[in-house]
């Protein structure tokens, strides 16, 4: 899989593309990506919690992270990591998984990190969808998840 698609391959209607500004530097936004005791504290729509978390965080490196519902419903992902560029640029693949382990269609997920009037502009970018819904719930997750990455960025910035 290229790190990149072509736009022109990318059925609009099935690409999530997110933007949100943090009032942190880009260095400390991209930190927040980089290792496990970061990501326990704000990765997954509201109310998850992340109580297995494994990456080796280097291009070609993998991931494999729990997020718990707070009904205690398990909800596994795993990925490789495709591209790091500090602080700018993260690529990875992203697939749930079923109840045998095995992954279920598999995304490319690009977080863009920019330098935006002393805060940091990030752009994430996931397709291609097996649907609008699907596409629909990943952007309700990531929604929660960018807020929970914001109080954890404005609390270490502190």
């Amino acid at each position: 899989m290229a790190a990149r698609s072509s736009l022109a391959t990318e059925p609009a209607d099935r690409v999530l593309v997110m933007t949100r500004v943090f009032d942190a530097p880009p260095s400390l936004v991209f930190e927040a990506w980089t290792k496990p005791e970061h990501l326990v504290s704000w990765w997954g729509p509201e109310g998850f919690t992340l109580p297995a978390c494994t990456m080796d965080f280097r291009p070609g490196g993998a991931y494999r992270v729990c997020m718990r519902s707070p009904e205690g419903r398990d909800h596994w992902v795993r990925g490789v990591y495709r591209e790091i560029v500090e602080p700018e640029r993260i690529a990875f693949t992203w697939a749930h998984e079923n109840a045998q382990g095995q992954p279920i269609h598999e995304t490319l997920v690009t977080i863009t990190l920019a330098e935006h009037q002393g805060k940091t502009k990030l752009t994430l970018h996931q397709a291609v969808f097996e649907s609008v819904a699907e596409r629909d719930a990943h952007q309700g997750g990531w929604t929660g998840c960018l807020g929970r990455l914001a109080e954890f960025v404005a609390a270490a910035k502190e």
